[in-house]
């Protein structure tokens, strides 16, 4: 019993906390919730949550204020996320829906973040990696030369450009690219990548360079290295930013200053590498969070990141990009989850169609 009530008084502290950015007392709890306890029952509580290291006394005030392990156990705890209403949901559906293209549709997606929780988004591009491939074109662009292009199952499109090879050995003719040798090979590759990741696709397309007519192997082994040199590429993982003026606002106040979050936010490689993290530590649900010293990174040890993976899952369960919130440790926990899930939710139906 004195552990579902101090939990309950932990509870309390950081919902008002949150509320009021201020030190929270014993008296304030006894007046504003219904603890069903004395308020010298409820200074006992705050003195063993205090030793715990749930809470701290900051400075000289007689309240309390929830450390990094209170804000962890406040959030493991959760019994509840506070849903969405019907209209956000509508609205969010739409709004995602009316984008043109890829990069309209993830910035639309950071901005709807940085709206519904007054914090900064992260949204990660779909990876290369994790996505599927839709459909390979191959576009002829002048003599001796052809237009490689790859869009994936999430919307991305790369291009890529090559010079067309002279025709293999113990070809009776010289290599023609006409629509019916582009067609042939369009088809052949795109059979050869029905539902495999792009990460896989260099075997299945090894195999169809062995298999054509002798006049298009040295074209067909070029396309092949082609796509999987794209793939392959360390610099096609990047993000979208948004909300940062958010940081500017009063309840944003940051005891360490500004500049060291601003200076994290820069660093995307980094905060890259923080997602991929977050997605990949075992047991992860939905939605994954870091508070404070957590996080790992001098920047945002005063700052919480609750992320949760988007796009059409593949068959071991893998999203194939990460999106979410990043805020001041002191932060409304059930309500930036409820947005990040959200986004994330409709995000995925948005970018298959």
């Amino acid at each position: 019993m004195a552990d579902d009530r101090r939990l309950e008084v932990l509870r309390a502290i950081v919902e008002d906390y949150v509320a009021t950015r201020e030190p929270v007392g014993s008296r304030v709890l006894t007046e504003r919730h219904r603890l069903g306890v004395s308020p010298a029952t409820i200074r006992n509580d705050m003195a063993a949550l205090e030793e715990a290291g749930y809470i701290a006394q900051p400075h000289t005030s007689a309240g309390r204020v929830p450390t990094d392990k209170g804000y962890r156990l406040f959030v493991d705890q959760l019994a509840e996320v506070r849903p969405l209403s019907s209209p956000q949901k509508r609205a969010i559906e739409t709004f995602l829906s009316q984008g043109v293209d890829l990069d309209d549709v993830l910035g639309r997606a950071g901005r709807l973040i940085a709206q519904l929780t007054g914090q900064v988004a992260v949204v990660q591009y779909p990876s290369l990696r994790r996505s599927g491939l839709r459909h390979l074109e191959l576009v002829p662009v002048g003599a001796g030369r052809l237009l490689v292009v790859v869009i994936t199952d999430t919307g991305r499109v790369e291009q890529r450009y090559l010079d067309v090879p002279e025709p293999g050995a113990g070809a009776s003719e010289p290599l023609v690219l006409d629509d019916g040798a582009l067609g042939e090979l369009r088809a052949r590759f795109n059979a050869a990548a029905a539902g495999k990741r792009l990460a896989d696709l260099g075997d299945a397309f090894a195999s169809v360079a062995a298999r054509v007519e002798p006049a298009l192997v040295p074209l067909a082994e070029q396309v092949a290295a082609t796509v999987v040199d794209t793939l392959g590429e360390e610099n096609e993982e990047r993000i979208v930013l948004a909300g940062t003026a958010n940081l500017a606002r009063a309840s944003m106040r940051f005891e360490q200053g500004l500049r060291p979050v601003l200076e994290a936010l820069e660093e995307q490689v980094v905060l890259l590498g923080l997602l991929t993290e977050m997605a990949q530590e075992p047991g992860v649900g939905p939605v994954a969070i870091r508070i404070g010293h957590e996080n790992g990174l001098e920047g945002l040890t005063e700052a919480s990141v609750v992320t949760s993976g988007y796009g059409p899952a593949s068959g071991d369960g893998d999203a194939v990009a990460i999106l979410g919130s990043i805020g001041p440790t002191r932060m409304d926990y059930p309500g930036t989850i409820a947005a990040v899930r959200a986004v994330a939710r409709y995000l995925s139906r948005v970018l298959p169609s």
